[in-house]
């Protein structure tokens, strides 16, 4: 008598039987085990402290499986170490090195974000037309360059000179993130308020003692560049801060320009037009 027929028992791997979760490399070893929510720190947000991808990115890469969390492929939503070794392929790599900056001398009139009050955002202006002839990045325009391209750091409708636009999150987060210590640097052109006194600690002031929205500001490297011109370098960016600061001590801003960020300056790029941030320049 045949012995009787047992009922077929589950596969215990998650995975038997079913295709490969999308852009998980072919043949990928399984990922390890969550390590429990309770401990440890988020994967994506140490890729982000660490300065290896942004936010978006290391979400994005642990999905397709480019990260290694000591030897095994991570999961989203895993934690782990602080200290733990952290691997990227290499595919990661490449897909971040095509993402673009791009230098934009901004004009008068237009919004640094989204459109507003029937005002163009800067973005519009990167297009072939009005890149700067004098581009030496080697970079070849293509419209996926204008994906996702968003600004770091803004100006103002009323201000001119260097936007920053671009597709890194490491970048952008470089320029605004909270702790950012990288130097803006700008030319204002200014005239004493309407009845005001303009006395002689204004500089002083303006350089380290004032504070916006009841906190204060970091110190500020700020100079007489001729009779009716400030040069001032801030390595912050609160909303219209130069402007409120010269208000504070008697002065009205007429005209702002930014002239550089970091190691990066407007140089002679024309108003209207952009270039590539070359594969050299650092922020």
């Amino acid at each position: 008598m045949p012995p009787p027929r047992t009922a077929a028992r589950p596969d215990p791997r998650p995975w038997a039987g079913r295709p490969e979760p999308p852009g998980r490399p072919p043949n990928a070893p399984k990922p390890g085990p969550r390590v429990p929510v309770a401990t440890g720190v988020r994967v994506s947000k140490l890729l982000t402290e660490r300065g290896l991808a942004s936010r978006r990115e290391a979400d994005e890469w642990i999905a397709a499986g480019w990260v290694r969390v000591d030897g095994r492929i991570a999961v989203l939503g895993q934690r782990t170490d602080p200290q733990a070794a952290i691997e990227i392929d290499e595919r990661a790599r490449r897909e971040q090195s095509r993402r673009v900056t791009i230098l934009l001398h901004k004009p008068l009139g237009w919004v640094s974000g989204q459109a507003e009050d029937g005002h163009a955002p800067a973005v519009n202006l990167v297009t072939p037309a009005n890149r700067w002839a004098e581009d030496r990045s080697g970079t070849g325009f293509h419209p996926g360059h204008l994906r996702g391209l968003a600004p770091a750091g803004r100006l103002d409708i009323d201000s001119t000179g260097l936007l920053v636009l671009t597709q890194d999150g490491r970048i952008a987060k470089r320029l605004i993130g909270d702790d950012t210590r990288v130097e803006k640097e700008y030319l204002v052109r200014v005239e004493p308020l309407p009845g005001a006194v303009v006395d002689e600690h204004a500089i002083e002031r303006l350089r380290h003692g004032l504070e916006l929205d009841g906190r204060p500001l970091r110190p500020a490297k700020v100079s007489w560049q001729n009779e009716d011109q400030l040069r001032v370098v801030l390595r912050e960016g609160r909303k219209r801060q130069i402007r409120r600061m010269c208000e504070q001590v008697g002065l009205r801003v007429l005209a702002l320009k930014r002239v550089r960020i970091g190691s990066v300056a407007l140089g002679a790029l024309p108003p209207g037009q952009w270039r590539y941030l070359g594969e050299h320049e650092r922020f």
